[in-house]
């Protein structure tokens, strides 16, 4: 039997938590108001984000829409709760990602804004550029870990922070 949509997005979840949770738990508090340009947003909001994001995948599937007006998401303040809470949001993702069917991936989710809606697409687009999204804010958040020399993680290679990968070069 074949995987499902969802379980396959599972998959590509947990593929890439572990280097997620990495980087967020490198971070320090004491540097969450950094930014490296004054339109960057601050590096907590940031790693806010990337912890954040799976609880998303949660919402898309179970609710089918997000209203920027009540859409409301907890606030951690310590790399502690960071880390605690990015790990519960993708345990809740990838369960409800492994139970939902292909049908359900094909109804329709919305952005909104009160009575304005934003965009539609199906759940199943929207999951995936979820996805894409928890990526792209990871790599910017490596990018503010090197310029405050946090060690970055390896994430599909080696990093020139990571020792464990040097003894495996060839």
């Amino acid at each position: 039997m074949s995987d499902t949509l969802g379980q396959l997005y599972a998959k590509e979840l947990m593929a890439e938590a572990e280097a997620s949770r990495k980087c967020i738990e490198r971070v320090p508090e004491s540097l969450y108001e950094y930014k490296p340009h004054e339109k960057s947003m601050k590096m907590g909001h940031l790693v806010l984000t990337v912890a954040g994001i799976p609880a998303w995948i949660t919402h898309i599937i179970e609710i089918g829409d997000v209203d920027f007006t009540t859409f409301k998401m907890e606030s951690p303040k310590t790399t502690a709760e960071m880390v605690k809470f990015f790990d519960a949001n993708i345990a809740k993702a990838a369960e409800v990602l492994n139970k939902v069917s292909d049908e359900e991936l094909q109804k329709p989710f919305s952005l909104k804004m009160g009575e304005k809606v934003l965009s539609t697409d199906n759940k199943r687009n929207t999951v995936g550029s979820t996805i894409n999204h928890l990526v792209h804010h990871r790599g910017q958040l490596t990018v503010y870990m090197r310029l405050n020399n946090i060690a970055v993680p390896h994430i599909y290679g080696p990093s020139a922070d990571d020792k464990e990968w040097e003894s495996k070069a060839v």
